[in-house]
């Protein structure tokens, strides 16, 4: 008897193991299957695009002195916004001058129509001949964070000077080679004689490094009331990252589908003041190092894989080696996995949650005073997968004590996410534009972790576009708002070519068909 109980209790666990088995197998043959399968990025390429004759551009020995020159004038200009209420208007007009002195034929062309918005930003509308195509928007901005050359610059920052074939300077990369890029392209294709089937509109703001309250803000405001209604947007944002990702092989452009939401929040600690001879247990200081020290202990929430994260994974994957290759065409498998290890390292953790930072920190007016009043400023960045609501709920419930006050000082919403489907107009175009030249590339859509002026035009069109095709190589991330920002001569030039390219690649009435790609392979 007891031996049949014993059969059974093996049989048992016999069928559990094999399930367990069969289980283990089917997951991995699935993987497998995917992991050989999945290049989501074919998509178009082999679609029959519509015929455009497309004008090319050659730039001879005289244009590209000329483009220096002018390019080299602008970074001279030093546009620094130091805060809201602190910007350099005097620089701002000059840049003005500069602008109608280098782009005459974008001034004085009859398919333009240019305005100056709030004194010192501009908004140009390029006149398409199909009325019946939606126009799109490309911008950038005139103004730049400060930078002061006791920092360790090789080179002053507003001296443009040219290094190993670079040009060294505030506002190279961030984001003059956009400002001057553009309207260079387009005076080059005005000369030309070119006139666009889509109309489109460049708007470059003067206050974007202080939030773009007064420029991209009132350039949306001119937009709406004539009801505008945009194809896609596209801003700074990603560049072409080319040994920044270790394992991935040959460069990479993230074309930016969204933004992380932001949030200031201030905590402060009041109590009566007394002397120090006679301290109480807690004072407002211990008490707020104590609410700080618990944020920093419990970050939020790991997200990875429920963001625009996930697919920027996906399409790099079929550029790994073995395992990465596997474990990033899988993610409906590994995503927690791969969350863990991303967090490890400041810069791969802004991908996984919101971040948490305490940047300020006030308290106490003389050494032997216990002090009345200790404050604190966190910045939070917000994850896709979260709401602004949700991060102050969660900050409320881990600094869990009543005595620490918070308030919200400023934040909003992350921004909603823009398609990068094969439907995807603006998407498909920045694309194919980017492989036209930069066949080597794997272009993938990514997420932007510092914000734009592109966010005040979420009314205005469901696709905003956050790239320029800058090379970043290691390393040089960090010289964006930090020291030696540059941008080499080639790549200025490069920059010029794409949005040359750019605008003309918009003149297609409609992407090719989806299907017709798939047939092909």
């Amino acid at each position: 008897h007891s031996g049949r109980l014993t059969f059974k209790i093996f049989k048992f666990l016999k069928i559990i193991f094999s399930s367990f088995i069969i289980t283990i197998l089917l997951l991995f043959t699935i993987a497998s299957l995917r992991t050989l399968s999945l290049d989501v990025n074919v998509g178009l390429q082999l679609a029959q695009w519509e015929k455009t004759n497309n004008i090319s551009l050659a730039i001879d020995h005289h244009q590209r002195e000329e483009l220096l020159a002018h390019f080299k004038e602008a970074i001279r200009i030093p546009t620094v916004s130091f805060s809201e209420t602190d910007i350099n208007t005097t620089a701002l007009l000059q840049f003005d001058r500069l602008l109608r002195k280098a782009f005459p034929t974008v001034f004085s062309s009859s398919l333009v129509d240019h305005e100056v918005v709030a004194n010192y930003s501009h908004l140009f509308w390029v006149k398409g001949s199909q009325p019946d195509l939606e126009p799109y928007l490309l911008l950038a901005h005139i103004d730049v964070v400060p930078a002061s050359e006791s920092d360790g610059w090789e080179a002053p920052p507003f001296s443009a000077k040219e290094i190993d074939g670079f040009i060294y300077g505030r506002g190279t990369i961030d984001d003059k080679s956009q400002v001057m890029g553009i309207l260079q392209a387009l005076e080059y294709l005005l000369i030309k004689g070119y006139a666009p089937r889509r109309g489109f509109y460049i708007g470059l703001g003067h206050d974007e490094e202080v939030s773009g309250y007064q420029g991209a803000m009132n350039i949306m405001h001119i937009l709406k009331q004539r009801d505008a209604q945009l194809s896609f947007v596209l801003d700074e944002g990603l560049a072409v990252l080319d040994g920044v990702i270790s394992g991935l092989e040959g460069p990479a452009a993230l074309i930016g589908i969204s933004e992380k939401g932001s949030a200031t929040v201030k905590l402060s600690v009041s109590m009566a003041p007394g002397h120090s001879s006679m301290p109480p247990r807690e004072t407002s200081i211990g008490i707020l190092a104590a609410a700080v020290k618990r944020l920093e202990e419990n970050p939020m929430p790991r997200l990875f894989g429920h963001g625009p994260e996930r697919g920027t994974f996906e399409h790099l994957a079929h550029k790994f080696g073995l395992p990465m290759k596997f474990i990033m065409s899988n993610l409906w498998l590994f995503s927690s996995l791969l969350g863990r290890v991303l967090e490890r390292k400041p810069d791969t953790n802004a991908f996984v949650r919101t971040t948490t930072a305490v940047t300020m920190f006030n308290a106490g007016v003389k050494v032997n005073v216990i002090p009345a009043l200790a404050e604190a400023y966190v910045n939070l960045r917000i994850h896709s997968a979260q709401s602004l609501q949700e991060v102050l709920d969660l900050i409320q419930s881990t600094v869990g004590d009543q005595r620490v006050k918070m308030e919200l000082v400023n934040g909003f919403d992350p921004l909603p996410v823009s398609s990068s489907d094969e439907r995807a107009f603006g998407f498909q175009i920045i694309k194919k534009t980017v492989l036209d030249m930069f066949p080597t590339v794997t272009v993938a859509p990514g997420i932007c972790i510092g914000n734009t002026d592109s966010r005040h035009f979420k009314d205005l069109t469901n696709d905003i576009y956050r790239f320029a095709p800058a090379w970043f190589k290691p390393g040089d991330a960090q010289r964006f708002h930090g020291i030696n920002e540059r941008i080499s001569k080639k790549n200025y030039e490069e920059l010029i070519t794409f949005y040359f390219s750019l605008i003309q690649n918009c003149d297609i009435q409609k992407l090719p068909d989806p299907h017709s790609s798939v047939h092909e392979l």
